[in-house]
């Protein structure tokens, strides 16, 4: 069977994980975040575990890595990639540019015939080199750039949008009446003003008043 490599293990990876499951593929998958080991397990697929510290960051996502992590982290997955058939890479820090997971020499040194997908392509791209809604040869190995993938299946993205939205609404009302708890992770993640006062995290580090 076909060795599918994973990289991130948010919603998306984990579905790549389940379609190539169900293809019957050999999969293997790694996030920075060791909590996700479980869910990737639960999909019948290998966790892969690198030498290097936790990146664990709020709301379920991954925090912002030093560069000489990246550079660590880059070497320790490069025989990862070099043994797959198709890589798909997932990986994506909320408001900021996507880590660079991938090097051009690391695609390279993959088996002719190869595929690479890069869903984080319009956020900067896990691999490097890659273009939005483009597909690219490195050497034998295809690489190709997810472009506007929400709109290529508007049906099913709006459903499960408005579900996501009624879901969060839902979250807000208390007996009748809006009231947005600072104590729900949910809400306190998504609430940028609480009261007057700026609370969200991201919106205290664009004005300049971070922790």
């Amino acid at each position: 069977p076909a060795k599918v490599l994973v990289l991130g293990a948010g919603v998306a990876g984990l579905q790549a994980i389940a379609t190539a499951k169900r293809l019957g593929a050999k999969v293997s998958a790694y996030d920075v975040r060791p909590a996700s080991a479980d869910e990737v397990k639960s999909m019948g697929a290998t966790f892969v575990t690198l030498d290097l510290e936790a990146l664990e960051g709020s709301g379920g996502y991954a925090r912002e890595m030093t560069e000489d992590r990246a550079d660590r982290q880059r070497e320790l997955l490069s025989p990862f990639v070099a043994a797959a058939d198709v890589l798909i890479t997932t990986a994506a820090v909320p408001g900021r540019q996507a880590p660079l997971l991938v090097t051009r020499a690391m695609v390279e040194g993959m088996k002719p015939g190869s595929v690479v997908v890069d869903l984080a392509s319009e956020t900067g791209g896990n691999v490097e080199g890659s273009m939005p809604g483009e597909e690219i040869k490195f050497g034998e190995v295809l690489v190709w750039g997810a472009k506007d993938v929400a709109s290529e299946m508007p049906v099913h993205a709006s459903q499960l949008y408005s579900m996501n939205i009624m879901a969060l609404l839902t979250l807000t009302v208390n007996e009748g009446a809006v009231f947005v708890d600072p104590e729900d992770e949910v809400l306190a993640g998504c609430a940028v003003v609480i009261d007057g006062v700026v609370r969200n995290q991201m919106a205290l580090d664009a004005l300049g008043g971070g922790s």
